[in-house]
């Protein structure tokens, strides 16, 4: 592993706590204009996501009014109602967002796939770097609005399914994770800067507590509008 991402994971409490615990869940209030755009509006404005930490397995509940909870896996995405019964469900759900593009409305199993994949990313990290095949490189500093991050390029295995196989983190200088760059592949690959502030400590790991994501231009910069999505999150708890 890379010096800096050791760095990073031990900032954030260290891969021996982290390995302790089996899942994360978490309260969330979402906005932002994807979700519109999308066709989904206040799906999952309020809601709770569940994440594995040991597989990549996600879900959502409730799912608005459409589901009493998704199911996320890759290779499958369901919608299930109080007993558990099908609603709806996609197999192989990635490739059902060929030829999309930002602007491309979705269907709400697709929602569920996006959402799940998403969060299932967000909260792995930064421990997703001590997994097998993730690599990793130091690029040059970054300075933005007045602070110095360092940068960590990752780049994951075809076994993690994630945003994109290449992504950046940004880096303060106590370690912890205050940028997050990737395109959305299943968006046609729209770029975005994702920014973390607000940490609090659950269990000895250090979690951040607002989320807000932009377009990122060629350059790197930051688009300042639209926010693509804003997460607030609380209640954090290991399982």
């Amino acid at each position: 592993m890379h010096k800096l991402a050791a760095e990073i994971i031990d900032a954030h409490g260290g891969l021996e706590r982290w390995k302790r615990h089996d899942s994360l869940t978490a309260h969330l209030i979402q906005g932002g204009v994807l979700w519109p755009l999308k066709g989904q509006g206040g799906v999952l404005d309020d809601t709770s996501v569940a994440v594995s930490l040991r597989e990549i397995h996600a879900g959502h509940a409730p799912f608005g009014t459409l589901a009493t909870r998704s199911d996320y896996r890759p290779g499958r995405v369901a919608l299930l109602d109080a007993d558990g019964t099908e609603i709806a469900a996609l197999d192989q759900p990635r490739d059902s967002f060929a030829g999309h593009m930002l602007e491309t409305p979705w269907t709400p199993p697709q929602l569920a796939y996006f959402a799940g994949c998403a969060m299932w990313t967000y909260f792995n990290m930064p421990f997703l770097l001590a997994w097998e095949g993730v690599e990793t490189e130091q690029l040059a500093d970054w300075e933005e609005d007045g602070n110095h991050w360092r940068r960590l390029r990752v780049t994951l295995p075809p076994s993690i399914v994630s945003h994109s196989s290449v992504q950046t983190l940004y880096v303060t200088d106590e370690g912890l994770i205050a940028r997050h760059d990737y395109d959305v592949e299943i968006a046609g690959g729209t770029p975005g800067a994702h920014y973390l502030t607000d940490y609090t400590e659950v269990d000895g790991i250090r979690l951040p507590t607002r989320r807000r994501i932009y377009p990122r231009q060629p350059d790197g910069q930051r688009v300042p509008e639209p926010l693509v999505v804003s997460i607030d999150i609380d209640h954090y708890v290991f399982g």
